[in-house]
């Protein structure tokens, strides 16, 4: 299938639906006149408009007018919406779901039998291409359907498929660990801070080690003890402040976020 051929639909047009599709057409995926969005209201509407995609106050209409269609909107919402759209999802329809707690098994049973649908895990850079996704798809969706989403997807960042298992790992990993970083940098900052340097001056300057130590990550595939290792000289001031660091059990505080974060995950799949 074509990106030219393509008509992309939104049900649910927030943040990240809107990161969604700021990536599609940054990267030329697809043009602006072929994407539709519905919201109830307009309040999430006008930023579409101005980028030039169209939009609709009705969820069928997005149906109608596309083949790729997104799901996102809230986890509540959701089992109303599919009860509304499954009368209008046919077998040329790909459903990516991006709602939250929402499992393949209950997506497929309120949609049409052999629809093909898939389950996307984005994360909040994706509103500046630079996310982490990881999708899963169902048993209607074939290489076809995956092979389209990871190449649109690229563009919005980092887009692995993974077992459908590893999307609640992906939360506490990357969905919910943006924070943890976030929370880092907060640190980092304000360490800077303490010791006399000016606090704007000292937020950028942890921005900039955070991506530059990521990208490092990133480019050299080396593991991040190595590189951490690289960094300290004997008896030097990135050891004593590492020692500091161990002494907090920073690395058992984290591991036990990720899992804390999963496990809600889970739960929240359950209800």
């Amino acid at each position: 299938m074509e990106a030219v051929e393509l008509r992309v639909g939104f049900v649910g047009a927030g943040r990240m639906a809107g990161g969604l599709a700021r990536g599609l057409l940054r990267a030329g995926k697809v043009p602006a006149s072929s994407i539709l969005a519905s919201a109830p209201s307009d309040k999430n509407l006008d930023a579409w408009r101005e980028s030039g995609c169209r939009t609709t106050h009705c969820n069928l209409e997005v149906l109608q007018e596309s083949i790729l269609v997104f799901l996102a909107t809230k986890p509540h919402i959701l089992p109303g919406v599919l009860q509304e759209i499954r009368p209008a999802v046919g077998p040329h329809h790909v459903v990516v779901s991006l709602v939250a707690g929402v499992t393949l098994q209950t997506l497929q049973r309120l949609l049409p039998t052999g629809t093909k649908v898939l389950r996307l895990m984005p994360n909040l850079p994706c509103v500046v291409q630079a996310g982490a996704m990881v999708f899963a798809r169902g048993s209607g969706a074939g290489d076809g359907e995956a092979a389209l989403l990871k190449s649109l997807l690229s563009s919005c960042g980092l887009c692995e498929e993974v077992p459908e298992s590893y999307i609640n790992i992906h939360t506490g990993l990357s969905g919910s660990g943006v924070a943890y970083v976030y929370l880092f940098a907060e640190a980092l900052a304000e360490g800077a801070v303490k010791m006399g340097m000016p606090g704007g001056l000292a937020s950028r300057i942890a921005a900039q080690t955070l991506l530059g130590a990521a990208k490092m990550m990133l480019e050299t595939g080396e593991h991040p003890a190595k590189l951490r290792g690289d960094v300290c000289t004997p008896g030097g001031t990135t050891i004593h402040a590492l020692h500091q660091l161990e002494k907090g059990a920073l690395r058992a505080t984290v591991m036990n976020a990720v899992e804390a974060a999963t496990n809600r995950a889970c739960d929240m799949a359950k209800d």
